[in-house]
């Protein structure tokens, strides 16, 4: 197997892992950057992004993960197709990872911004109206339903927040819950039973998201009675979790029961000395680009640090 030695390996794409390489690329880092299966990340399945700071009138996803592309790209990133498929990290290095099953890349520094995938109820309508009324954020996508009913499915914390969240942005938000009660925490169970205009549907399962071109209302089933019906909204958000794409790491970084990468506390360093994390593989909160974008400069200006380090 081939083997190609460089200063910084960055795993993944999107925000986190071309801003990571802006910078780095800037530092005389020489990064390479595999993108991963999903080039882009997340945002590549994003219509509009509003909240991006430097967009006025707004932005395509895809079209700014280009320009983030072409960004890193200018400054020197050697910007690669195919994806890490595993790694051998060691304590005082060098690290070495397989592409593809056929490349070994030894490594002085390594960024992993691998982001974490939006689980999905795996309906067809759900993944054909993805970007035109079906959504994983409410943070990212919830200014687009001002004054509108949505639904939003889910039983834990994160649909009980995304759903008090709507609320306050939308005329009515109906919480689609499959058993009779919520997983999520007492307190914010509280939250949106008190919120008048949250309805939730217990014992309720989403059979299909209607409409051709963009949402225009839910088929539900209430599992108890089997009756059918159909709710009449504009906005259709997936809350049901999120899975970090960390599996190639298990044994060898600390992760948390989820499998987000546990960094330490202001800093995106992991357990192994010049191993970074960047973006949502380590973030659990806020799931922002540009808190990802945030954490991306965090990591190439660390791994710059410890490279100054290791050449002492």
């Amino acid at each position: 197997m081939a083997r190609e030695h460089v200063k910084t390996l960055i795993i993944g794409s999107g925000p986190a892992g071309y801003t990571a390489a802006i910078y780095a690329s800037r530092a005389n880092l020489s990064p390479v950057l595999y993108q991963g299966p999903q080039p882009g990340g997340q945002l590549t399945i994003t219509n509009d992004v509003e909240n991006f700071p430097g967009y006025a009138k707004g932005v395509m996803g895809p079209q700014m993960m280009m320009e983030l592309q072409e960004q890193a790209g200018r400054f020197g990133t050697d910007i690669r197709t195919g994806f890490v498929t595993g790694v051998q990290f060691n304590e005082n290095g060098p690290h070495i990872a397989t592409v593809n099953d056929e490349i070994e890349i030894e490594a002085d520094s390594v960024i992993i911004s691998t982001g974490a995938s939006a689980k999905w109820l795996g309906l067809e309508s759900e993944t054909r109206l993805n970007g035109s009324g079906v959504s994983a954020c409410a943070v990212c996508d919830g200014f687009f339903y001002r004054g509108q009913e949505v639904v939003v499915v889910g039983a834990g914390d994160s649909a009980a927040e995304e759903a008090h969240y709507l609320s306050n942005l939308c005329s009515k938000v109906h919480l689609l819950v499959r058993r009779d009660e919520m997983r999520a925490s007492k307190i914010m169970q509280d939250r949106v039973i008190k919120k008048d205009n949250i309805e939730i549907h217990w014992n309720t399962d989403t059979l299909e998201v209607l409409g051709e071109s963009e949402v225009e209302g839910v088929k539900v089933l209430n599992n108890k009675t089997n009756e059918e019906s159909v709710i009449n909204v504009t906005g259709f958000f997936v809350a049901i979790g999120h899975k970090p794409n960390t599996d190639i790491f298990k044994g060898q970084l600390d992760m948390d029961k989820a499998g987000y990468l546990i960094t330490k506390p202001d800093s995106t360093k992991t357990n192994i000395k010049g191993v970074f994390a960047a973006g949502d593989v380590q973030d659990t909160i806020y799931r922002q680009a540009v808190t990802a974008a945030g954490t991306g400069c965090m990591a190439a200006l660390e791994a710059e640090r410890y490279l100054v380090e290791l050449e002492d």
